[in-house]
């Protein structure tokens, strides 16, 4: 049995208690203890861009992680005590979907569609192009549209929809094809030398999905809405990747599986050796 293990979470109502679900107040604390063990390596997977990431480790006291995939994928960061560096490897491995083209050429070809608005300079990225969309918008309609253009200057790109219920508006990101945070975690597996065995990702939204119900093993923390429990299982069943899918659900040592809670009960459940290294304030 190896005893490496890769926590790759999301942070915002996956890992950071930012949502309307409460907290176990143990929660964060065992979490902490986890990632400091010498045989966890840990990757924050997130949407957010550098700044962000930081603020979030600031305020909430999270434990420094070794790598950080930002931007929805688009970006990888190793952190050491000398600070963060961004993985050139990454952008020349996602670069060429987008035949040539960056943000600006990108924002062209969609400038017409009026249900997209763009989202604040500092959501935007070299190769990630983010929309405001209306929740009441012709979702299905207007995805066929830009596929169609992308389509037409073979052009490999990913859209990721997800929903901000603090707004509620849409979120909408074109991404590189290859640049989704599903293909940055296996990217960053064979760097390290990681495998499925001792992976464990965790989420809670829409645009975690292609991590969920991929054959990479993860869990949906417990404060997931229901729609995207249900479109994760249904997904996870349709790919037969059911295995690789764990609902957290609480319980787990008297906490309620919300946010860092429902990761620890996905770690454990995968690999219940781990759950000696949790036993600090049990």
């Amino acid at each position: 049995m190896t005893e490496r293990l890769l926590i790759c979470t999301d942070l915002d109502r996956t890992l950071l208690p930012n949502g309307n679900a409460p907290e176990s107040v143990s929660a964060r604390g065992l979490f902490a203890a986890l990632a400091a063990r010498p045989e966890v390596r840990l990757a924050y997977v997130s949407g957010r861009h550098r700044a962000l990431v930081e603020q979030a480790i600031a305020d909430y006291k999270l434990p420094q992680p070794d790598f950080v995939i930002g931007d929805v994928g688009t970006s990888i960061y190793a952190i050491t005590a000398d600070g963060w560096r961004e993985w050139p490897q990454w952008i020349e491995a996602i670069a060429p979907d987008w035949a040539g083209r960056e943000h600006t050429d990108m924002r062209r070809l969609f400038e017409h569609l009026a249900d997209l608005r763009l989202q604040e300079s500092v959501k935007q990225n070299r190769f990630k192009l983010s929309y405001y969309v209306p929740v009441e918008a012709d979702l299905p309609r207007l995805m066929a549209a830009m596929r169609g253009l992308l389509a037409e200057q073979a052009i490999r790109a990913d859209l990721i929809y997800s929903i901000d219920e603090a707004g509620p508006v849409g979120l909408l990101d074109v991404l590189p094809a290859s640049a989704t945070k599903f293909h940055a975690i296996e990217f960053l597996m064979q760097e390290l030398g990681f495998s499925i065995e001792n992976t464990v990702f965790a989420g809670d939204s829409g645009n975690d999905l292609p991590v969920l119900t991929s054959p990479i093993r993860s869990v949906l923390v417990a404060n997931a809405s229901a729609e995207v429990r249900k479109e994760a299982q249904e997904l996870a069943a349709l790919r037969s990747t059911g295995g690789a899918l764990y609902l957290a659900k609480g319980g787990f040592l008297g906490m309620n599986g919300n946010y860092s809670a429902g990761i620890l009960e996905g770690v454990a459940h995968y690999l219940p050796h781990t759950q000696q290294w949790m036993k600090i304030n049990d």
